[in-house]
């Protein structure tokens, strides 16, 4: 009788890339976080979304901590612009309305 044995594939687990998956989770949770304390969740949501685009778009994992950075960095700048339109929308929208 032959018995199946269960599949126990081993563990390959990198220390540097798990240490780096806990910088970018940590990153992208205090990004996160301070986006939704200071513009809302709307803008939080898709902040969240250009920062993993931007994670998805480079060539391979950051290597560093500085490169989780600048992916923060490059999205502020998007956050930053889009607030920046939405605020002179309203105030287009408040200027063209009878007083």
């Amino acid at each position: 009788m032959n018995q199946v044995s269960a599949y126990n594939p081993r563990k390959r687990q990198n220390p540097a890339c798990s240490d780096l998956m806990t910088m970018a989770e940590r990153e992208l949770a205090a990004f996160f976080s301070a986006v939704t304390d200071l513009f809302g969740s709307e803008q939080a949501r898709l902040s969240v979304e250009d920062w993993l685009d931007e994670l998805a778009a480079m060539n391979g994992l950051p290597a560093s901590t500085r490169e989780l950075r600048w992916i923060t960095v490059e999205v502020s700048a998007r956050l930053a612009s889009r607030v920046y339109r939405l605020s002179l929308a309203e105030r287009t929208l408040l200027s063209s309305q009878p007083s």
